[in-house]
């Protein structure tokens, strides 16, 4: 699960917001940890902390893990109770925590979307990593319309149309990361499995293949194709992505998607096992330049 974020002991400097990320989500977790720091430093438990705000230990808990919105009363009263003075580094900390409880763009699709996928997706906006390996589908990041709306159909093949195409139409709006300023790296090893599995039928997985080698001429984007003939390899346990962000408070986490929930990563234990694996596979897969010559190959037999 999400803990709080490590990272240096807070000064008396107030907080930078254009350092702090760039998304809801990730300015929760930047202030949770903030305000985890300033408590640590003067010995204060999260029972007297929740005191002070009418609340309970659990409350600071997720508080300080970035997992729920603040109220500026609380921030204002945690603040005192920690003995932080300086004007200017109250308000720099209350003016991310407005910012942090301004909803991301994906809000008005929020009643498609569940708890635990919507904070994937703030988490997402604001990596400056993407690595991930992926045995049943495409990428996300990666998928043409049709074969993004013949994925959801999968699991959504009793909602009316005009939601599928809305659930399509998030997916597009997603991609839009990989070519806006500043864009992350994504770095894909996609199982040969994936390639063949024929998701929309044949055209469709066509379009799909041209849309994936198109992607790598993207200085940002490199694919690596997982050969088959490998056969076992690293990821036994399965797709997952890692995360890595530009500010130095957050760490890397680990995203792992079950059928009706997420599991998110970030102890050290945890990061270090799946930056071995992507390692590893990285290795086991194709080179980059080999796998677009697996993927026309691929695509020349559809």
């Amino acid at each position: 699960m999400i803990t709080q974020p490590k990272g240096p002991q807070p000064t008396d400097e107030p907080l930078s917001l254009t350092s702090a990320g760039s998304g809801p989500t990730v300015l929760r977790i930047t202030l949770g940890g903030q305000l985890r720091q300033l408590r640590q430093r003067q010995n204060i438990t999260r029972e007297a902390a929740g005191e002070a705000i009418r609340g309970s230990h659990a409350k600071i808990s997720r508080l300080e893990r970035g997992q729920v919105g603040f109220k500026e009363r609380d921030i204002l009263d945690l603040l005192t109770l920690y003995q932080v003075t300086d004007p200017d580094q109250r308000e720099a900390l209350v003016a991310l925590a407005r910012k942090a409880n301004e909803p991301g763009w994906w809000h008005r699709y929020n009643d498609l979307l569940p708890s635990w996928f919507e904070t994937y997706l703030g988490l997402e906006q604001a990596a400056r990593v993407i690595r991930n390996y992926e045995n049943q589908f495409i990428p996300g990041l990666l998928q043409t319309a049709d074969y993004a709306r013949a994925v959801t159909l999968l699991g959504h093949a009793n909602e009316p149309a005009p939601e599928i195409e809305r659930r399509t139409e998030l997916r597009m709006q997603r991609q839009q990361i990989l070519t806006s300023d500043g864009p992350p790296t994504l770095w894909a090893v996609i199982d040969e499995a994936a390639l063949r599995r024929a998701i929309g039928g044949a055209d469709v997985m066509r379009d799909q293949i041209e849309h994936l080698i198109a992607a790598t001429e993207l200085p940002n984007v490199t694919v690596q194709v997982l050969p088959n003939a490998v056969g076992g390899h690293a990821a036994a346990g399965g797709p997952f992505s890692l995360l890595r962000f530009p500010d130095t408070d957050l760490p890397d986490i680990v995203y792992l998607e079950q059928l009706t929930s997420a599991l998110y990563l970030d102890k050290r234990q945890d990061i270090e096992q799946y930056l071995k694996v992507i390692d590893v596979l990285s290795v086991q897969a194709a080179t980059p330049d080999k796998s677009i010559d697996l993927l026309r190959a691929i695509h020349a037999e559809l």
